[in-house]
């Protein structure tokens, strides 16, 4: 690439000075972001549940409608990569990290401090159980998947530039060449880079409790987040140099066999029955509570708005401003697959995952809380550290320190997975869509976000995480509805011309 394009040139300008804000002045940091999203949550929090309901309910609807046969491609393309491979990349880069720091620690939380009920009761180890499926199921994939169907469909089926802008064809036409093309652009990353510093974030402070859990005289704070970042970081710039189809491609599938590995360590080491009546049950409870869960915001009860807050909103920003980059990720690697074949790929399998995820791991610490006096809850109340409790619950099972070191890695490795698939996904959104951004683009992104995970950590830790994620995401919902509007316009477009065919011969 002979010149910067201008996305590029003003993304890095707006990333560098919130850089240097958060590194001159972090409890000012903290206070602006954290006013602006206390306002977000309070104010907007209906339009987070009802925008993720409705993409849902959309991205069901194309899977199953006359569209369902349209190939992300040309008629005769197949697609690039095995359904496994695709399969390792699109979960790795959509919740890697996500999974393993929440999967013991949030169904725990919900039991102590449930969103409805006693605390501490069966009802609050179900409720805790069905909140984590719907936080981590259905709504998230819905919204990665309208976003990477957009742009699979947009880039390869019409050859279009694989950029968000470049979905707006339809609704705007040529102006996605000129200043709202490049707003949407810059929108686009601005979200990116922060929803993946949070999730960046996320994987230092895990990394940095396991390894303060299995030796004490390693600290737990900022100084020693600060070195995982560093050294993942150079990590997943070697990755980065081997391009998507060799690192990316070789850990993505490196993660889902530790994963797995880990999933079933836990399963046959713990209460193995229970935990599968307790998946099964839960299955059917998030079925049947899944439309109440959606548009629940609790307006008559205090508390419960303020938990609703505190979990769903802050999950449903995640996601959104997670979006672009797992979207972008995604339909890199879809080329080849029809719509319904997409959808339901990118709906059903991650989902299910997901769901024996949070049923083995999340069930397993409710066990040793009601039945085995656990002390998970504790270990994480006394520091408030919610990084430690897979690391408590691991403790208690047999080759703990060997399913320690194994989930120190597992860690580690979605970090640079996640790292890497967004330094090239964020090339692409600033080099006009490029397939294979140069590598100068790529490794600058991958410094700006190591320093602005660092940065939000310096300011503030887990709550500055959260707060970066709610506030970014906010004005790319808005994005979010008219890629749907315009998906739907092209499509219908080409259905038409299709049908006239037709009807000539």
């Amino acid at each position: 690439m002979k010149k910067l394009t201008p996305v590029f040139k003003i993304s890095v300008s707006l990333a560098i000075i919130f850089i240097l804000w958060g590194a001159v002045a972090p409890e000012n940091l903290e206070s602006v972001s954290g006013s602006a999203q206390e306002f977000l949550q309070q104010h907007f929090g209906w339009f987070y549940l009802i925008s993720a309901s409705v993409i849902l309910l959309f991205t069901i609807y194309l899977a199953f409608s006359k569209y369902g046969h349209i190939k992300l491609g040309k008629d005769d393309d197949e697609p690039e990569y095995s359904t496994f491979s695709w399969f390792s990349m699109l979960f790795s880069a959509g919740m890697g990290i996500g999974l393993v720091f929440w999967g013991v620690a949030e169904p725990v939380s919900h039991f102590y401090v449930p969103p409805t009920g006693e605390a501490q009761s069966a009802e609050a180890a179900e409720n805790a159980l069905r909140f984590a499926f719907f936080h981590w199921g259905l709504h998230p994939w819905g919204i990665y998947a309208l976003i990477a169907l957009a742009l699979a469909y947009f880039k390869f089926r019409k050859g279009a530039p694989g950029t968000i802008s470049a979905t707006f064809y339809p609704l705007i036409g040529d102006k996605i060449n000129g200043p709202i093309g490049k707003a949407i652009d810059i929108i686009a990353v601005f979200a990116t880079v922060f929803g993946v510093a949070t999730s960046l974030g996320l994987g230092a402070i895990q990394i940095n409790g396991g390894f303060t859990y299995l030796n004490s005289n390693i600290p737990n704070g900022f100084s020693t987040q600060l070195i995982i970042i560093i050294g993942v970081t150079i990590l997943f710039i070697l990755s980065a140099i081997s391009g998507i189809g060799k690192g990316i491609k070789w850990l993505s599938n490196s993660n889902i066999f530790i994963a797995i590995l880990l999933m079933l360590f836990f399963l046959f080491a713990g209460p193995t029955t229970f935990l599968l009546n307790l998946f099964t049950t839960t299955l059917g409870n998030y079925a049947e509570y899944l439309p109440k869960m959606s548009f629940r915001l609790a307006p008559f009860n205090e508390a419960g708005s303020a938990w609703i807050q505190d979990w769903t909103i802050f999950y449903w920003a995640w996601w959104i401003a997670w979006s672009p980059f797992v979207g972008t990720f995604i339909a890199r690697v879809s080329k080849g697959r029809t719509i319904r074949e997409f959808i339901i790929g990118v709906l059903a399998v991650p989902t299910t995952f997901c769901a024996l995820w949070f049923a083995i791991f999340g069930g397993t610490g409710i066990h040793m809380e009601m039945f085995q006096n656990g002390g998970i809850w504790e270990a994480m109340d006394q520091g408030n550290y919610t990084e430690i409790a897979l690391f408590a619950t691991l403790d208690q099972l047999p080759f703990s320190t060997v399913a320690s070191v194994l989930s120190i890695i597992l860690i580690s490795t979605f970090f640079i997975t996640s790292a890497d698939s967004a330094t090239f996904v964020i090339g692409m959104q600033t080099t006009n869509g490029m397939l294979n951004p140069p590598l100068k683009i790529k490794l600058t992104w991958g410094f700006i976000q190591a320093g602005a995970a660092a940065v939000l950590l310096w300011s503030g830790g887990l709550n500055a995480l959260q707060t970066a994620s709610i506030v970014s995401a906010f004005p790319f919902v808005f994005i979010l509805i008219c890629i749907m509007l315009s998906l739907h316009k092209g499509l219908k477009e080409e259905s038409l011309i299709v049908t006239s065919k037709k009807k000539v011969f």
